[in-house]
């Protein structure tokens, strides 16, 4: 089973590459936004702060090590909550490039997707007609046309170039196949046990938000890999709260954070990380289970700790 300590994990990522900055006044962007973010998400409970980086006048994704740079080591001083830097970056990003920033910084942690998917983010511009930055409405337009690049050569250099690192990987799995290019990686010696496994539902382009789409996505975890992961889910939009409850029940961990969703309730914004976190905090222990510590889930997850980091 996945399930693993009764102590729940919960991951905050803070911004991400997917909303846009007309999108929602809450969204953090510049450097000082990210850490006050990321500092109040893991004070509310999350053991892991997952992050991007942003241009601090456009908000547009930022994959260069100088844009993590200017919050890493701000945030590391002022929580001990483990730090988890994207290899994600944006879909219009090369492997390279994503990489660069675990590369140099050897977080505790760091995600990585673990296959190729059509990403669909334009059916936001039904919802959104005003943006402030020219850049969005194209980033948005641009994903009717767009695959997601991860091949298995991709995720291969991502995983060696980190090899010496220490780094521990967040597997970003957007659909059934995913988990099978994973227990590829597991078969070849490339990934290690406890394998942290997040589930994402809800991007066009991957698994739906059904709760049977979230009971296959365990089951089939659970058939690849037995006793050797964690699972840990993130549900899109509004669907981030409901998917987070039905995998607590199941033995998982969760995800949330206004990379994965803007909202709190239907039609109110979330006006903070911290406040979406609070709200999985109280799913979990109103289920009797209890939030892992930032040590908690450095034990849980066999990470290196915060003193072996590169910033």
């Amino acid at each position: 089973m996945a399930s693993g300590s009764r102590k729940v994990i919960i991951t905050c990522a803070v911004t991400g590459a997917i909303h846009t900055p007309s999108m929602s006044p809450y969204l953090p962007i510049t450097p000082d936004q990210i850490v006050d973010a990321a500092v109040a998400a893991a004070e509310a409970g999350a053991a892991i702060i997952h992050l991007h980086a942003r241009d601090p006048e456009t908000g547009r994704p930022d994959q260069s090590p100088e844009g993590f740079g200017r919050f890493l080591s701000r945030i590391k001083q002022r929580t001990a909550a483990v730090l988890n830097i994207t290899t994600g970056g944006s879909p219009y990003m090369k492997v390279q490039e994503r990489v660069r920033p675990a590369e140099l910084f050897k977080p505790e942690v760091a995600s990585l997707n673990m296959g190729s998917i059509n990403f669909g983010l334009y059916p936001m511009l039904e919802r959104y007609k005003e943006f402030r930055f020219a850049w969005e409405r194209e980033h948005l337009e641009a994903t009717r046309d767009l695959v997601f690049r991860n091949t298995f050569a991709d995720i291969e250099y991502i995983l060696k170039t980190c090899e010496g690192n220490g780094t521990r990987f967040e597997f970003e799995c957007y659909d059934i196949g995913h988990l099978y290019n994973l227990a590829h990686f597991l078969d070849r010696g490339l990934v290690k046990p406890p394998l942290f496994v997040q589930s994402v539902f809800g991007i066009l382009g991957g698994i739906g938000t059904h709760p049977e789409d979230v009971a296959h996505m365990k089951r089939t975890a659970d058939r690849l890999f037995g006793k050797d992961y964690r699972w840990s889910v993130l549900g899109a939009g509004r669907h981030q709260l409901p998917i987070a409850a039905m995998a607590a029940a199941m033995g998982g961990n969760v995800r949330v954070g206004l990379e994965d969703s803007l909202w709190i309730g239907p039609g109110k914004l979330a006006t903070s990380n911290a406040e979406q976190v609070a709200a999985a905090r109280r799913i979990i222990e109103g289920l009797g289970l209890e939030v892992a510590t930032p040590e908690d889930a450095r034990a849980i997850l066999s990470l290196k700790g915060g003193e072996n980091v590169a910033f």
